[in-house]
Order: C-alpha cells, then sequence, then structure tokens
C-alpha cells in the first residue's frame, strides 16, 4: 500500500463476540477506516448502542449486506456463521476485494472432511484451493500474498503452536501417532447466540467436556499437523467448557523418543519463537494463567519434562476471542497489506 493510505475494512457479520473484538482492535488501528459493518436483523441500529464500549470509537450503523459497500472495501472480514463468506465470496474477489474468514469455510482444504463436519457442501472449492491457512508463525510468506485467508479455530492455534517445534522439519523427537490434547474453554467460545449449555446457571459453578466423540476443530488440527510433520500425527482432542468468559488453555502431552531423550526442548521452543511477537515461551518451570492473556493478542507456552523423564507436557494459554480469533485476524491483515505485524494489536493483558 502507498505510504499514509489507510485500509478500508468492512464486517459482515458484526453483531457476535469476535464482531465485537474486531472492532475494538480496528477502532484503535493506526492504518485502518472501518467503512462498513453488516447485520440484517439490526439493520440502521448505531454500533454504539448494541456495544457501549464503543461509544466515541465507533459511529457506524449496521446494514444490511445488500446497502453496504463492501465492494468498496480493500479487506472484509467475515465474523460469520460457517457457509456464509463462501457465498460471498467470488463477487468481492471480482472487485478485487480480500477477504478474511473467521468462520471454518477456508480453513480445511479436503471439502468431503468439511462437508462431513460442517453438514453442507462447499460452495467455492476453486477458492478454497487458493486460500492460505490464516496461522501467521506458520505460513507468514504466503499469507502476505493471499486473498483469501481462512483464520484458525482457537482450539488449533494453541495446540498446533503448542506442538508445532516439535514437529516441523521433520523432526523425530516425540511419538507422533500418540499425542493429546486436553483443551479448555471460556463459554464466549460458543458465540453470542443464546443456548441452554451457556445460560449462566448451566455453565456458571460448573466444568465439562464435550465433542469427546468427536469435534469440528480435532480435522482441522489434524490437517495442519500432517502437513507440518509430513507424516501422520495421532491426535486425541478433548475440549472442555470452564466457567469463565475468556481463556483458552490447551494442555498438550508427548511421549519423547529413546533417541531424544538428550534434546533440550525448553532451548528447542525458545528458539523456534524468538523472533515472533505474539508468543511467549515462558522461563522454565513456569505455570501460565488464563488471565494473563486475556484482552491481548498474546499465546504463552510453557514447556514441562516432569522428573526428567520421557514425558513432555506442554502448556499453552491464549484468549480465545483475541490470539483465538480477531486479534489473529488482524494480524493476517497487517501482512496482506503490508503493515507492522503489531499494528494495532500492542494492548497489554488486563489484569486483574
Amino acid at each position: 500500500m502507498a505510504a499514509g493510505s489507510l485500509v478500508k475494512v468492512g464486517i459482515v457479520g458484526g453483531t457476535g463476540y469476535t464482531g465485537v473484538e474486531l472492532l475494538r482492535l480496528l477502532a484503535q488501528h493506526p492504518n485502518v477506516q472501518l467503512r462498513a459493518i453488516t447485520s440484517r436483523k439490526e439493520d440502521g441500529m448505531p454500533v454504539a448502542d448494541m456495544y457501549p464500549s464503543l461509544r466515541g470509537k465507533v459511529d457506524l450503523r449496521f446494514q444490511t449486506p445488500e446497502s453496504a459497500a463492501l465492494d468498496q472495501c480493500d479487506v472484509v472480514f467475515f465474523a460469520t456463521p460457517h457457509g456464509v463468506a463462501m457465498s460471498q465470496a467470488q463477487a468481492l474477489l471480482d472487485k478485487g476485494v480480500r477477504i478474511i474468514d473467521l468462520a471454518a469455510d477456508f480453513r480445511l482444504q479436503d471439502t468431503a472432511v468439511f462437508e462431513q463436519w460442517y453438514k453442507m457442501p462447499h460452495a467455492c472449492p476453486q477458492i478454497l484451493a487458493d486460500s492460505v491457512y490464516g496461522l501467521v508463525e506458520l505460513n507468514r510468506q504466503r499469507i502476505a500474498g493471499a486473498q483469501v485467508i481462512g483464520n484458525p479455530g482457537c482450539y488449533p492455534t494453541t495446540v498446533i503452536l503448542g506442538l508445532l517445534p516439535l514437529l516441523e522439519g521433520g523432526r523425530q523427537l516425540i511419538d507422533a501417532g500418540h499425542v493429546i490434547a486436553d483443551s479448555k474453554s471460556g463459554v464466549s467460545g460458543a458465540g453470542r447466540t443464546a443456548s441452554v449449555g451457556t445460560l449462566y446457571s448451566e455453565a456458571g459453578d460448573n466444568f465439562k467436556a464435550y465433542g469427546v466423540a468427536g469435534h469440528r476443530h480435532h480435522p482441522e488440527i489434524s490437517e495442519q499437523l500432517d502437513l507440518i510433520a509430513g507424516r501422520k500425527v495421532g491426535l486425541t482432542f478433548v475440549p472442555h467448557l470452564v466457567p469463565m468468559i475468556r481463556g483458552m488453555f490447551s494442555t498438550l502431552y508427548a511421549r519423547i523418543l529413546p533417541e531424544a531423550m538428550n534434546t533440550d526442548f525448553q532451548a528447542l521452543y525458545e528458539q523456534r519463537y524468538a523472533d515472533e511477537a505474539f508468543v511467549d515461551v515462558m522461563p522454565a518451570g513456569s505455570l501460565p494463567e488464563t488471565r494473563s492473556v486475556r484482552a491481548a493478542n498474546t499465546l504463552r507456552i510453557a514447556v514441562h519434562r516432569p522428573g526428567n523423564g520421557d514425558q513432555l507436557v506442554v502448556l499453552v494459554v491464549q484468549d480465545n476471542l483475541v490470539k483465538g480469533a480477531s486479534g489473529q485476524a488482524v494480524q493476517n491483515m497487517n501482512l496482506m497489506f503490508g503493515l507492522p505485524e503489531d499494528a494495532g494489536l500492542g494492548a497489554i493483558a488486563v489484569l486483574p
């Protein structure tokens, strides 16, 4: 982009948690001009009426997709249910608009797997084939030139980045056939749509597993891990719902191979992420907490090897709405438009 010019941004489906998080981040972005935000149900409503936290920061009104000038934007974020982005992608691409989808339409390259898990045919497999999986720490160079980004899921971000140093480059450090991801998410990960399972009296003072027989993020994680490792990775993935609003914690277990027992895993992680602005490898023995990343685009990792034995335990925390969704989407946008990768993403975590 020309020096000093602003990226014109539109958001489709801005009434959910990822939508308002995008607005919070983009309203403070020094290189962005918010041009449009859509919602059929809330057409005409000022955004700040729905989200008072944005009073004085965002003066847009919700519009229908037909009336919003999305084709005049440089990039459009889709913070919508699965299936929406792929139905509108071609028309926007024809106008030269880039797309960042926070749903699953452009995450899975295998359309048969997509259709199995999301119960709908893929509307634009030709666009999917050219899309890029938007995990910056993995695909930075490809993202910079991409027209369509499939923003990673929240759980996959923690699991993939937590295992990446162990698998990439054909490394034979762990038993890749038996890896366990024990993951927990706050309730906001379920979205803003009302459902019995996320009512306060259901989710509060409670802790439960779900999706044990199969979860939509499992094939996404597996597809990426297989590509990274260059071989099949056997993953057991169990998600849990915890009674907090924001936050995600994945505990990853991997068995160290006999020939890798002398590996310095702390150094391996520190070296891999030394130049990553949003991945913090904590000192040996650290115990990261979800509150240490609340509202920040930061993922923190701690590496443990109990008793210096053959079991590796990797602890990963992030804010599921920021690095796990909207913050990562903005990070992708920055790369796509040649901006500093950390532009608009410098917020420090909120405590208490």
